[in-house]
């Protein structure tokens, strides 16, 4: 019936499991558990109770494969044909959550996405910046991301059926730096994969302080960079890229380069305070590509 999968890196997971194990326990339902490990150094024998409980499943890999080739062996070894698919520092919001996504099991070729929210309490100032961006770009009813149900689909909580990863998987190609979810969402378009939206959200937990969340977001600029140099995504379909195309036909990248070093530091001032502006992280965005793109 269902096998729940979730990639996990230094995380400990057994919360997230006892629930969903409760939840498809009361469901009176055939289901599975596999949780995988990226090769962790932390949290390795507190998620290694998972082996004992019932119909779950902890396995550590012997080496570190990244975040889309961990998620391509998870569907591969499950053995039942609808896959839920979610991240290892989430946790349902609803005591229905699993009940709402059997409801929508059914022959049709598509994909589930449940949604996601993050707590309304304001964290501790090197929190913020992620937490007001997930609030405010991430965390979007239905009908908001209905008007863009590719680019609003993230992948740490939706259900799809086994047999499209036979026409669609996660890129084990690109870099391990972000935006596997921007190319399996592509891909998906391409083939005219129906991504249907559910509001059947989980918190995700795991704020990253501001010196993480920087250096992720510049792996994922970088990432960007390589998924639109190796024409695996067209310049238009993320918004960041798109703008960034148009400076450089009008040959202003150097300015734009050029701006963003001289305002670097003015612009992570703002973006680590207890108040970031997203015009200013957006802006921050926007040059440190175009300085990317004129070197």
């Amino acid at each position: 019936m269902l096998s729940i999968l979730i990639p996990t890196y230094n995380y400990n997971v057994v919360p997230l499991v006892l629930e969903l194990q409760k939840q498809c326990l009361e469901c009176d339902i055939n289901f599975e558990i596999l949780v995988f490990d990226d090769n962790s150094k932390l949290c390795l024998d507190e998620n290694e109770k998972i082996n004992s409980f019932e119909n779950c499943r902890f396995e550590v890999l012997e080496k570190n494969i990244g975040r889309s080739a961990i998620r391509n062996l998870l569907a591969k070894k499950a053995k039942f044909e609808s896959l839920l698919f979610l991240d290892a520092d989430t946790i349902p919001i609803q005591n229905h959550f699993i009940k709402n996504y059997i409801s929508q099991v059914n022959e049709d070729e598509k994909i589930i996405y449940g949604g996601i929210e993050y707590q309304k309490e304001k964290p501790k100032k090197n929190q913020v910046l992620r937490w007001k961006y997930g609030n405010s770009r991430e965390a979007l009813p239905v009908k908001k991301r209905q008007e863009n149900p590719y680019l609003s689909f993230l992948t740490l909580n939706f259900l799809i059926h086994k047999n499209i990863f036979s026409t669609v998987s996660f890129n084990e190609t690109i870099p391990n730096l972000r935006h596997e979810d921007t190319l399996f969402s592509y891909n998906l378009k391409q083939k005219k994969i129906k991504i249907t939206h559910i509001e059947n959200p989980v918190y995700h937990l795991g704020l990253d302080d501001f010196e993480d969340a920087i250096k992720k977001e510049n792996e994922s600029i970088l990432c960007l960079k390589y998924l639109i140099d190796h024409e695996l995504l067209p310049t238009d379909y993320v918004r960041l890229s798109k703008i960034a195309s148009k400076i450089e036909k009008l040959n202003l990248n150097f300015a734009f380069a050029f701006f963003y070093r001289i305002t670097q530091s003015i612009f992570l001032k703002n973006i680590a305070s207890n108040n970031p502006s997203l015009l200013i992280f957006d802006l921050y965005r926007l040059v440190h590509l175009c300085n990317l793109n004129s070197k």
